[in-house]
């Protein structure tokens, strides 16, 4: 076993329990420092129409306030992969159900379908969201 593979291994199984310290837009939070990507979640990037609004939503939603993220194991770019709920509440599926952004199938495996919204749908789905 490499040493790279023990770390994702110790890393799938990890949970992070801690303040949001910062919002970085809709489906991007940042927990005690460490940046966490919502696992399935496609928010507009805040240069797109709706991802001022989405990282609005989030930052009124978690800012300063204890979350618990289930991370995957997975990294993307300089974040964390995994699904982050506030007092139960899985926060992707709440951002999905404000109407703020999309379930991203491919990651999610459709887990938030049921949470989209007819404005969800409105948004575009990001291309690498789609099977392959």
């Amino acid at each position: 076993m490499t040493l790279s593979f023990t770390i994702l291994a110790v890393a799938a199984a990890m949970t992070i329990t801690g303040a949001v310290d910062r919002v970085r837009d809709g489906d991007t939070v940042e927990v005690d420092g460490t940046p966490i990507r919502l696992h399935g979640v496609a928010a507009p990037e805040l240069s797109e129409p709706g991802g001022s609004a989405a990282k609005s939503f989030m930052t009124d939603l978690v800012a300063r306030r204890t979350v618990r993220c289930q991370l995957t194991g997975r990294r993307s770019y300089d974040r964390l992969i995994g699904r982050c709920f506030l007092d139960g509440q899985d926060i992707g599926a709440a951002v999905i159900g404000a109407g703020l952004a999309r379930d991203c199938p491919r990651f999610s495996g459709g887990r938030f379908a049921a949470d989209e919204t007819e404005a969800s749908r409105r948004l575009p789905l990001p291309p690498y969201c789609r099977a392959r």
